[in-house]
This record gives C-alpha cells, structure tokens and sequence, in this order.
C-alpha cells in the first residue's frame, strides 16, 4: 500500500481479488444520429479477478462481460445493437478483457491489455483514475475509448458514432 504526491492512486497490498460483479459497474458514453445527441448505456459483468503483484506493474485483471446486457434504456435501439448487426449476441454472449501489464508514467497508470468482441481480439488501454483501499477490498476507476470499427462493428457509419467512452467502476474483495 503506496501514496505518493505524484500519485494519488493507492496502491492495494499484492494479492487475488476476485471483482463483485453486483457492485461494479460499466458505463458508457458515445453518440448517435449523426454525432448531435449523446447516448449514454451500461452492460453487465459477470465475473473478473484483479491480481496485485508485488510490483504494481506486474499486476493484471481478467473479466467477462455478459453483451447481451448492453442497455440504453431503449429497448428498440438495444435489440439493434444485441442483434447481428453490431454485437451478435446470440453467437458471442461475452466480452472478455484480459491483462498482464501495468504501466506507470510520471505517476499515471494505465492498464494493458486485450478485448474481445464477438471473436475479434484488439489491444486496449485503461487509464486507472482512482483506486481506494476499503473495509474487505479495493476499488477502481478506470476509463477507455473503444473503436467499434476495429472489432468489426461498422453498421450504420455515420449515424452511429465510431467510439465509445467506457468507464469501469469496480470493486473486488480478496480472492
């Protein structure tokens, strides 16, 4: 457990927190008809484990992502995206993350990794934002941009934005 002043993230003791998908959250941000009105949606997590080395950089997390819950509150939008034309989910139920590397730049750091969205796997960065040492756990905000055209989700361009803006709040307690 390490603050500096150069780094407001806490920095939990090493070890297997397994993530409370109750409790966590993903949310996003991306826009639609012709980028003037914003949309704003969440989808589920199933279940994910973050591990803390003893050097935070070798630290990594894991998740999985149910896409058949992406909601915008919607429902005729939702069922487009849930369908074959952007999601698929009837063939690829999950998103999955998945990490090994922790990078530290003058006292920022973000997450490496990869997701995968209906079968096609693309390198991704999360920009750890805050961490906080609780009663029987942790807890992080991280955030991401997505490009939906590099997992193959290229329906309706244009109307609908290329990128979305992911925000991850999560909370894990020890494995």
């Amino acid at each position: 457990m390490s603050q500096t002043a150069a780094n407001p993230l806490t920095v939990p003791a090493p070890g297997t927190y397994t993530i409370d998908s109750d409790r966590s959250a993903i949310t996003f941000r991306t826009r639609h008809v012709f980028g003037l009105a914003g949309v704003d949606g969440s989808f589920s997590l199933l279940s994910g484990q973050i591990r803390v080395a003893a050097e935070a950089t070798e630290s990594g997390a894991r998740a999985v992502i149910d896409a058949n819950s992406f909601t915008t509150g919607n429902d005729s939008r939702d069922k487009v995206v849930r369908s074959d034309k952007y999601l698929a989910t009837a063939a690829h139920p999950h998103i999955s993350f998945t990490s090994d590397a922790v990078r530290e730049s003058q006292g920022a750091y973000t997450l490496h990794g990869e997701l995968t969205v209906r079968a096609t796997t693309q390198p991704v960065e999360l920009s750890i934002e805050q961490s906080e040492i609780r009663a029987g756990g942790i807890s992080f905000r991280a955030t991401t941009k997505i490009d939906r055209y590099a997992f193959g989700i290229t329906a309706d361009k244009g109307m609908t934005a290329r990128y979305l803006i992911l925000t991850l709040d999560i909370v894990a307690s020890p494995a």
